[in-house]
């Protein structure tokens, strides 16, 4: 199918499954749809499975945005508690499509759950309580992590994809490889043979000389080598390596389980110079799981990374909290860090929908139908890889996923020709925008367009709460007008102090009292603290026998 067919049955209002290979236009026809529904002022949430896909979709993690998080099932006693939380009201309530890229790493529990949420929120019984769904992805590319076999992942395997009764769009064009050997070998991947031929072109590539102006991505599967070859890199710069330790409280097993999957490890060794990518969500701050950058400097105050972005935007990586409550929201355990890892190398699971320019890759320890597929067509040419090595099941796709393709293939075929009458297609999005409540008068809809495209411009985070500063409102003040946490208002204060000196910030002055015993125990710490290393609030807290929080210490330390 083409991509303008595509369009055309999104416009419509039909639950949508957009797929084809990789290169074929998901994001280029999704990125269309979304820009149509601002200029109509329709509700329309962007996500993904993923952060890095969120990344490239300038959206949030479909387990943020719905409030799923990392939970195997929701009770009726999780929808309750969930209804407390204003933001996902907000989301969820007003929400008239629901966009999900990368649905090929949702677990079918996972898309379970999102159904039942929908439904909860907007007290319907339809599919997804009855708004607009589309699902993008390619399921040849990485499945859903878990224990249980493939097949019971995938989320076409699941009740909700069935009651969505999605029309499918398999895009057939390419636009990423043109038509070359590369592309060839992935159509090879993709029906599950591949030729001697192919094969000896990619081992072939072992061979390969980059250009010497290219730096090239370095993709591998496993972890252990990713670190390896990031030490080796840190090594390489020059200057003193600041060393940046996690704080952690609470329940010893609960930190031990943090230490083992926070992708922020324990101990983070940064100089400048060091490529690194962010770990967590904090789209207010100007970050998410998956950007990349580069650490041009250390903050003045704290000592926190400065890391420049791949867009340029300059972020102060603060520390991070990852948590776990109890029902009553009591904390359990607490794991606080800079929210960065090294990137010289990343996993072919990080990879997921980039597309570079040339990549060092090496396939050798692949253990998943999919890396392969997923690693190889982040390019464009195969004249630009360098390929380390490859085995089986590199080059293999999962059985189950071959048969669901040919299936969306045909599905994909018969929707050309039902959906083939532009005429129905055109009254029918008439009749979807006025059920959104949208705008159908050109004008308005012109006018409205432009005004979405200022908002591309708007006032940065951390403006914002400039703002209200100016307006006299207190910090918790500007935290729920803001709709953020108090630790971040400070973190704001910090940068905004740096960035405008004479601006008035004393009303936000600790007691005197509280001040001095902040002060003395700081100046004690700095008598002790090794000169290259960063101030660590946690150190001055337990100095203090945690009679003062973080946020507290935090906000002294812009008086000190």
């Amino acid at each position: 199918m083409k991509q303008s067919q595509a369009l055309d049955i999104l416009k419509s209002g039909e639950n949508v499954f957009l797929t084809g290979s990789a290169g074929a236009g998901k994001t280029y026809v999704l990125n269309q749809y979304i820009d149509y529904l601002k200029a109509r002022k329709i509700r329309v949430a962007v996500t993904a499975s993923t952060g890095i896909a969120a990344t490239h979709m300038g959206g949030s993690t479909i387990h943020s945005w719905s409030g799923i998080g990392i939970k195997d099932r929701l009770s009726l006693s999780d929808l309750r508690s969930m209804n407390t939380r204003q933001y996902l009201k907000k989301n969820l309530e007003k929400v008239k499509v629901l966009i999900i890229d990368e649905i090929s790493m949702l677990h079918r529990n996972q898309m379970e759950m999102i159904n039942q949420v929908l439904k909860h929120f907007k007290n319907q019984k339809g599919a997804f309580g009855d708004i607009q769904v589309i699902f993008a992805g390619d399921f040849f590319q990485l499945p859903p992590i878990g224990d249980s076999p493939i097949r019971e992942r995938f989320a076409f395997m699941s009740n909700a994809w069935v009651e969505a009764d999605l029309k499918i769009c398999y895009l057939t064009e390419q636009f990423r490889q043109s038509n070359n050997s590369l592309n060839h070998i992935l159509n090879e991947i993709r029906t599950g043979e591949v030729s001697n031929s192919s094969i000896l072109r990619l081992e072939a590539a072992a061979n390969t000389i980059l250009k010497d102006n290219w730096e090239p991505t370095k993709l591998y599967t496993h972890n252990v080598d990713v670190d390896r070859i990031n030490k080796a890199e840190l090594l390489k710069l020059s200057g003193k390596t600041k060393i940046f330790k996690a704080q952690t409280k609470g329940n010893p097993k609960i930190i031990e389980s943090f230490k083992k999957s926070v992708q922020a490890a324990e101990i983070i060794d940064l100089k400048l110079g060091s490529k690194v990518m962010f770990v967590k969500n904090n789209p207010d701050m100007g970050y998410i799981n998956g950007s990349l950058g580069e650490v041009i400097g250390f903050s003045e105050d704290i000592g926190f990374p400065i890391v420049r972005l791949l867009n340029g935007k300059k972020i102060t990586a603060a520390l991070d909290s990852w948590s776990i409550e109890d029902d009553a929201g009591k904390s359990l355990a607490k794991y606080d860090q800079v929210p960065l890892r090294l990137a010289w190398a990343i996993t072919v699971h990080k990879s997921q929908g980039m597309t570079l320019d040339a990549a060092e890759i090496d396939l050798s320890k692949t253990f998943e139908k999919g890396q392969g597929y997923v690693a190889l067509s982040r390019l464009k040419d195969i004249d630009n890889l360098k390929l380390l090595g490859f085995n089986a099941t590199a080059i293999a796709v999962d059985s189950l996923a071959l048969k669901a393709d040919k299936r969306f293939q045909q599905l994909s075929s018969e929707n050309e020709i039902r959906f083939i009458n532009e005429k129905d297609l055109a009254k029918e999005a008439k009749e979807f925008i006025e059920w959104c409540d949208g705008l159908t008068d050109p004008k308005e809809i012109e006018k409205h367009a432009k005004k979405e495209k200022a908002k591309g411009f708007k006032k940065s985070t951390y403006e914002q709460t400039k703002d209200l500063v100016l307006k006299g409102l207190n910090i918790i003040e500007i935290a729920e007008e803001r709709g953020l946490g108090v630790s971040s208002i400070i973190s704001h204060l910090i940068k905004l102090k740096a960035e405008y000196p004479k601006l008035d910030i004393d009303k936000f002055k600790p007691n005197t009292a509280d001040l001095l015993k902040i002060k003395a125990a700081h100046t004690k710490y700095q008598k002790v603290k090794p000169e290259d290393e960063p101030v660590k609030l946690g150190v001055i807290r337990n100095m203090l026998k945690n009679e003062y929080e973080y946020s507290d210490i935090k906000l002294a330390m812009l008086f000190i």
